[in-house]
């Protein structure tokens, strides 16, 4: 049954459709070495969105080892992007000046104000906005609204727009996929009772009739897991199940509120040190052609390390004084 004009899936389609394209502008390129490689790995991701939900799980689940054995192998390679010459682009930046920043505006200012004033707006009884999804739908809003003024303010084409996205693509390449990876990945670790077995490591082998080691080992195990996981979301529920709820809420009645949201800066001092956050780490190296790739993690330790020792010290505080 219909509830909602714009559901979330109209915007899975175009991400979709956009890849698509790109694929197909890799396919084409001859001064990418690995063209047929970086091609399929695109439109093997365009198929997951435009299609993935009508598939089978096991279709699915192929598809992704595919694409992690293309990255794996190197497949993803840079090519050729018919960009501005450096002349062209600050003759342009010259002309455009704080214009050039309009864009970028447009994209939170709009999803704020579709979460906020239309997230119950309806039109001929139909919600406006998905209900379950509003903000990652005004997002999507955002992101086209941004793309006309961009296109308006540059007088370039849907065309170069393209082109610049799969610059931008191939530039950030398999890290763009390793979001979604870590957060089945955080799914898996779940349903295989990863939970249950740090509670049963840690109590056998670690004394938790503390609350300063208690508090030490959860906050430690959020930064560890997020490390691994590359997600603190996908971490909390580990550690919440096999540490929080059990021993910091059960035995030492601590606040489950506080213990959350300390947790959870604890889990993001991880994102911080780990290469598995690539949209954080990663892709910014990328992107901004820094020579050492770990380079950002590297400056980043200095301070995630003392945050997460004055996080450990704020639980043992806090967590009881409220």
């Amino acid at each position: 049954m219909i509830t909602t004009i714009l559901p979330l899936d109209y915007f899975f389609i175009l991400l979709g459709v956009t890849l698509a394209i790109i694929s197909l502008m890799s396919f084409r390129d001859k001064a990418n070495p690995k063209r047929f490689a970086t091609g399929s790995f695109w439109a093997l991701y365009a198929v997951v969105f435009l299609v993935g939900d009508r598939l089978l799980p096991l279709v699915v689940g192929m598809i992704v080892v595919v694409m992690a054995l293309i990255a794996g192998l190197g497949g993803v390679s840079l090519g050729k992007y018919g960009q501005f010459t450096p002349e062209e682009r600050r003759s342009s930046a010259r002309k455009l000046g704080n214009r050039l920043l309009y864009p970028a505006l447009i994209i939170p200012f709009t999803t704020m104000i579709g979460s906020v004033v239309f997230q119950k707006t309806k039109i001929g009884g139909l919600f406006l906005l998905d209900q379950k999804n509003f903000t990652l739908v005004s997002l999507g809003i955002g992101c086209i609204l941004a793309l006309v003024a961009a296109c308006r303010f540059t007088r370039s084409t849907p065309v170069q727009a393209m082109r610049e996205a799969r610059r931008l693509i191939d530039s950030m390449g398999w890290a763009v996929v390793l979001p979604h990876m870590l957060a089945v990945l955080g799914l898996l670790f779940m349903d295989a009772g990863v939970g249950k077995a740090v509670a049963q490591v840690t109590t056998a082998y670690i004394p938790m009739d503390s609350r300063f080691v208690a508090v030490a080992v959860y906050c430690l195990g959020m930064a560890i897991f997020t490390m691994i996981m590359g997600n603190a979301f996908a971490s909390f529920p580990v550690m919440a199940g096999g540490v929080g709820i059990p021993i910091l809420v059960g035995v030492f009645h601590g606040n489950p509120a506080i213990i959350a949201a300390i947790g959870m800066f604890s889990g993001y001092c991880g994102t911080l040190m780990t290469p598995m956050a690539a949209n954080f780490n990663i892709v910014p190296a990328a992107l901004l052609d820094l020579p050492d790739k770990n380079g950002v993690i590297k400056v980043q330790i200095l301070t995630a390390l003392p945050l997460l020792g004055v996080n450990i010290l704020l639980m043992y505080n806090l967590m009881n004084a409220f």
